[in-house]
């Protein structure tokens, strides 16, 4: 029988994967890390295969009761697949069904879709999620971001206003819809003010900073990661998601496979000597896992994505000094003022070329001054944190 506990330890594998619960009910694991509820049954001598949502989205109870009320068609000797069908003949141009259409066709990562689903599934569907698409005015739309915008959720109702739009141009590329009411809402509502990640880029204060994080007296795992992020300054989901799979402590490199990337691209991480030293040590502790830095609660889930934060502010760095977000600018910042290439830079950060046709023809790692930069990189953080007098990493 499935639990909460065992859908959220689920992960993606090389292929699709099912686990079973009871009475037909499954859930489906594709690679992109999705938790697909599936409902199998015979029906006229043949399998078959009933969507019931996606987790969750769709919790367990939820699904279970989906699946009772299949079981009931299936025991009247009706096909609960045939009866979606046709009521979805009826609905399909509704927003909640061109919504749910929208959400089933995104490739996203697994933290997007939850929440795109969060805010659609909770916020949008109940509000409009009966309304023909195409009927949908801008008034309509005003009024419930309105509410968002006078509880004072201004960023909230910014990102229901983009998801909205997404939903609104698939229904006009599906020819369910042949404009987005959103539009002309432009100015319409207050723009949350702009904040950027904190982040200490003056060196003297990233020394004081390192040799804080060295003196962490929390759990070794932590104190790992807080020593490991100012080295690769990757996001800091990615760091929490690390395994052990993915690192070759040999070739010093740690290869993030496309699903877990914002940018749905893999990405190279070369691993300077410090960084290796770091490793070998977590992973005695740690190694026979399946993540770099585990959960101390729950196993077979990462470390929470506060715990890096927590740690920070538990050292003195407050949210307005220093975020774990942070050391990407921290090293974005310093290694421009010292001279490397901005396309090297910005390779390393995985960040995406706004340039759509030199993205496409520029397909160069820049491996070797990545590694050269990483090393160097990580030797001058050294010569902060132990307080020597830096000479700026310029390159050769």
């Amino acid at each position: 029988m499935l639990t909460d506990t065992k859908l959220k330890a689920m992960r993606p594998r090389g292929k699709l994967y099912r686990v079973t619960d009871d009475k037909g009910l499954c859930v489906e694991v594709p690679p992109n890390g999705s938790r697909l509820w599936r409902f199998r049954y015979l029906h006229s001598g043949k399998a078959r295969m009933l969507s019931l949502g996606a987790w969750p989205a769709v919790s367990l109870a939820q699904a279970r009761e989906r699946r009772d009320q299949a079981r009931a068609l299936v025991a009247l000797g009706i096909d609960p697949s045939a009866e979606r069908k046709a009521a979805k003949a009826i609905d399909a141009d509704t927003f909640e069904a061109v919504a749910r259409d929208w959400l089933a066709r995104r490739d996203v990562s697994e933290a997007t879709a939850a929440k795109d689903a969060w805010l659609v599934e909770k916020v949008a569907i109940p509000a409009l999620g009966h309304r023909p698409v195409a009927a949908i005015t801008s008034p309509e739309v005003l009024t419930m971001l309105r509410r968002y915008e006078d509880a004072d959720k201004l960023e909230t109702a910014k990102r229901i206003k983009v998801k909205l739009s997404a939903v609104f141009r698939f229904a006009i590329a599906t020819g369910r819809a042949e404009t987005d009411p959103t539009i002309a809402l432009r100015g319409a509502i207050k723009s949350p003010k702009v904040r950027h990640h904190a982040a200490i880029t003056d060196p003297r204060k990233l020394g004081d900073l390192l040799r804080a994080l060295w003196s962490y007296q929390g759990g070794f795992v932590v104190a790992s990661a807080l020593k490991l992020a100012p080295l690769v300054f990757t996001r800091p989901g990615e760091l929490r998601h690390a395994e052990w799979s993915e690192i070759d402590l040999d070739k010093a490199t740690w290869c993030i496979p496309a699903h877990k990337m914002k940018m749905r691209a893999s990405h190279i991480v070369p691993l300077s000597s410090q960084a290796v030293a770091i490793l070998r040590d977590l992973h005695a502790l740690t190694g026979r896992g399946q993540y770099l830095f585990p959960s101390p609660r729950t196993p077979g889930r990462c470390m929470s994505e506060n715990a890096i934060t927590v740690a920070l502010r538990a050292l003195g760095f407050a949210g307005d000094t220093m975020t774990g977000h942070g050391f990407r600018s921290t090293a974005s910042t310093l290694l421009h003022e010292q001279g490397y290439p901005s396309d090297v830079i910005e390779r390393q950060l995985a960040h995406k070329e706004s340039n759509a046709v030199k993205d496409a023809y520029n397909r160069a790692q820049h491996l070797p001054e990545r590694k050269a930069m990483m090393q160097a990189w990580a030797d001058y953080l050294d010569g902060l944190r132990i307080g020597a007098d830096v000479v700026p990493i310029r390159r050769a």
